[in-house]
């Protein structure tokens, strides 16, 4: 890349820091730029990460020269770059790895379909699914996209996003699907603030009549959030409710303690 195209210049050397804070920093300014395909400029991102222009400078040149960032326009301004390409695909498959033996466990114990979801672009996706073995169930294909204001994957995957971010999910128009879908903003903004405050989000019939679904969230070791969610038939989910819930909670907590996160 040439960095004098996309604004980088060198900068002088500084006193050492905590390699934690560093890796930290350029997650930040990595996370900044999804779902950005034209890029951000030096000074756009370092609002977003509430940083120095000069530090985002530096954190820039450093992903620039590992191609985890170009230059996305001749006047200052950096995207993504290929080799989060490379990476992302391996992590993914990796993550999804991990993780399965406890989607198994979980079908096996409440005999009942779970999906693995994360946000791409303006919509939930599944990325993984263990299918349960009742004969009325709720199963969809691995990829496809699902809204986030009437599904619990993604309004749980909502309520992981700074609120910058989350602004920008939520400006639209939202699609009725159902006479329970929530069409209005701030009634979804209250129903997103509750899934933070209680850990758990629902659709209580809201994607499609006759299925509710209820997800928990959480985080792997570099931030990227993920969703893990039961779907099933309206009439099974108000007797499991907080069968669900428990189990639910209690696989989060496995997966997290196997990722070695500090999340609670």
């Amino acid at each position: 890349m040439d960095q004098s195209k996309a604004g980088i210049k060198p900068t002088a050397s500084e006193p050492p820091r905590s390699g934690i804070q560093v890796i930290a920093r350029a997650a930040a300014v990595l996370r900044a730029l999804e779902d950005e395909p034209n890029g951000l400029s030096l000074g756009e991102i370092a609002s977003r990460v509430d940083l120095a222009r000069s530090t985002v400078q530096r954190i820039v040149a450093a992903l620039a020269d590992e191609q985890f960032l170009i230059a996305a326009t001749p006047k200052s301004r950096v995207k993504l770059g290929p080799a989060l390409i490379r990476l992302a695909s391996a992590t993914k498959l990796e993550l999804n790895q991990l993780v399965r033996p406890y989607m198994e466990s979980l079908s096996r114990e409440l005999n009942e379909t779970i999906d693995l979801s994360v946000i791409q672009g303006k919509a939930a996706v599944f990325i993984d699914q263990i299918t349960g073995n009742h004969r009325l169930r709720a199963v969809s294909a691995v990829g496809e996209r699902f809204p986030l204001h009437s599904t619990a994957c993604g309004k749980s995957l909502l309520a992981t996003l700074p609120p910058e971010k989350l602004d920008r999910l939520i400006r639209d128009r939202f699609e009725r699907f159902t006479e329970n879908t929530i069409t209005n903003e701030a009634i979804l903004r209250k129903e997103i603030q509750k899934v933070k405050k209680q850990s758990v989000a629902y659709d209580l019939e809201e994607n499609t009549e006759g299925i509710c679904a209820i997800s928990v969230s959480f985080t792997d070791p570099i931030g990227r959030a993920y969703a893990l969610s039961i779907p099933t038939p309206a009439t099974r989910f108000s007797r499991n409710k907080k069968k669900f819930k428990d189990a639910l909670f209690r696989c989060r907590e496995e997966i997290v303690e196997m990722l070695g996160n500090n999340e609670r």
